[in-house]
């Protein structure tokens, strides 16, 4: 049986949602041969979000100190049994049941690449969904890419749902912790060594308005922006110059 990871870093008071995310999670329907974990991991170690969930086989939760969201979905990651792994924040939801389905099903169409992406729309109060920012072709996109889009200033990147095989996320040491680039670090790491693919169909809800904030007390300003910048290119362009091509060990089957 092959298992897809799925990875929700959490915090108390930002799991009023986890419900619903729970809920998305569980109605995905697999290929055969294949089953879902959704690996919960607390930003701190009061236990309150991890009440919220029930205790299932398919579910791993964990906690440790409050040391933000991407120090607990690396945490969590070194309980991935998953072939492919990819996040979820807390209150986002899985736009479809076959969300998952769309990302297996194009690494065993694909089998030389290496993760996916794919839009994120937008949830408002009123439950009207908006189309996401991604502006990416479908398909298989060009070596350096992302990472050209943003050297040009192009952000939307920052607005795909990723998935990538988790032996490559634990190579590359698994979430940037580079607000706001935490997740888009990663992916210019990962496009470094291997191509991906543009999915066409949305792989994420997010509510507008409720989004998670930058990891804590941080607060946005163009320094910080720039300098981040700087460093999540640096270490995707230091990883394209030793010309090292990755491929996986087990490639995606359906």
């Amino acid at each position: 049986m092959s298992v897809f990871s799925v990875i929700t870093a959490v915090r108390e008071g930002g799991d009023i949602h986890l419900r619903d995310t729970c809920e998305s999670v569980a109605c995905q329907r697999l290929p055969a041969g294949w089953s879902v974990e959704w690996l919960v991991q607390e930003n701190g170690r009061t236990g309150k979000p991890l009440d919220r969930l029930p205790d299932k086989p398919w579910i791993s939760k964990g906690a440790d100190r409050a040391d933000g969201d991407v120090h607990a979905r690396t945490l969590a990651l070194q309980r991935a049994e998953g072939v492919l792994t990819r996040t979820l924040d807390a209150g986002r939801l899985l736009p479809d049941e076959h969300s998952l389905a769309r990302d297996i099903e194009a690494l065993a169409a694909h089998p030389d690449l290496g993760w996916t992406v794919a839009p994120v729309l937008g949830l408002h109060a009123d439950g009207r969904l908006a189309p996401g920012l991604s502006d990416l072709a479908p398909g298989r996109l060009p070596p350096g890419l992302l990472a050209d889009r943003l050297r040009a200033g192009v952000l939307t990147v920052a607005e795909v749902a990723a998935t990538s095989y988790t032996e490559l996320a634990v190579a590359h040491g698994g979430w940037t912790d580079l607000p706001p680039w935490d997740c888009v670090g990663p992916l210019l790491a990962a496009e470094a060594v291997v191509d991906g693919w543009a999915q066409e169909m949305p792989g994420e809800v997010r509510r507008t308005g409720t989004d998670r904030p930058f990891l804590g007390s941080h607060v946005r300003c163009e320094a910080d922006t720039s300098t981040h910048t700087t460093l999540v290119l640096g270490r995707a362009d230091a990883i394209r110059r030793l010309s090292w091509r990755w491929r996986p060990s087990v490639p995606v089957t359906v």
